[in-house]
């Protein structure tokens, strides 16, 4: 199980604001207008049509690349506010093509998590026996204890991806950006994965937005619903998922 920040500790603030952001394509808004917050210990389901933008929000959410136009700010545990280039060490991103390196063992990936942490001397005598216990146990949750010493390159897509989010949960984040995380999964491992996404924001203090398509895993795990799709009239707007 992911270890989750002291809820005692969090101030108790908005997690994220996002105003009128805009993103554009080759001379084509992909959205504009955008303003919504997200209360701090929600999950956000994105929603979508292909090329609706959706991996771009996440993109620019995570300070990957710069809007077109428009503000975003972090809230801290502390209750300060910060832009996204100076969030970054307190996200876990999810990415659609995992990032991992091939060449290392499944373990070894998710202890990349915590590389920020460590002075880069530190990490060339190894990481501590907690963190590779911890690792362990992630990896073992989802379903990967029988890969742990096996190559990133060596196992199929759907462990490729498990190992991405077991990864981004070893970074202790306050926050998860998630582009597809169960794509590659079939359902009994998307549950698996999308009840420890979920179990994530129990807390109070970590928020998770996570790209989603299927309308049962958005009415079963999520407590709100970003939609972006011009072709909607919630295009860009932050509904409440009723239970």
């Amino acid at each position: 199980m992911p270890l989750l920040p002291d809820i005692s500790t969090v101030a108790q603030t908005t997690h994220l604001n996002v105003r009128d952001l805009g993103c554009e394509r080759e001379g084509k808004w992909l959205f504009r207008n955008m303003t919504w917050s997200v209360p701090r210990g929600s999950f956000v389901a994105i929603t979508g049509p292909s090329g609706s933008g959706k991996t771009s929000l996440l993109r620019i959410l995570s300070a990957l690349e710069n809007p077109a136009e428009g503000a975003i700010s972090y809230s801290c545990q502390e209750g300060c506010q910060h832009e996204p280039d100076l969030f970054q060490k307190r996200m876990g991103i999810i990415f659609q093509n995992f990032r991992l390196s091939p060449t290392s063992t499944l373990l070894d990936n998710v202890l990349t998590g915590r590389l920020a942490r460590y002075p880069w001397w530190r990490s060339t005598f190894g990481f501590p026996p907690s963190d590779k216990q911890e690792a362990l146990e992630l990896l073992e949750t989802l379903g990967l204890a029988h890969r742990t010493n096996h190559w990133a390159a060596e196992v199929s897509g759907g462990e490729q991806q498990r190992t991405s989010v077991a990864r981004a949960f070893f970074q202790q984040p306050e926050i998860i950006l998630a582009d597809e995380p169960v794509s590659q999964l079939d359902p009994e491992l998307a549950v698996r994965v999308l009840d420890q996404l979920r179990s994530f924001t129990t807390s109070g203090a970590a928020s998770v937005l996570c790209v989603l398509h299927d309308p049962t895993w958005i009415n079963l795990y999520a407590d709100y619903l970003l939609k972006i799709d011009p072709r909607s009239p919630d295009h860009g707007c932050l509904l409440r998922v009723e239970a």
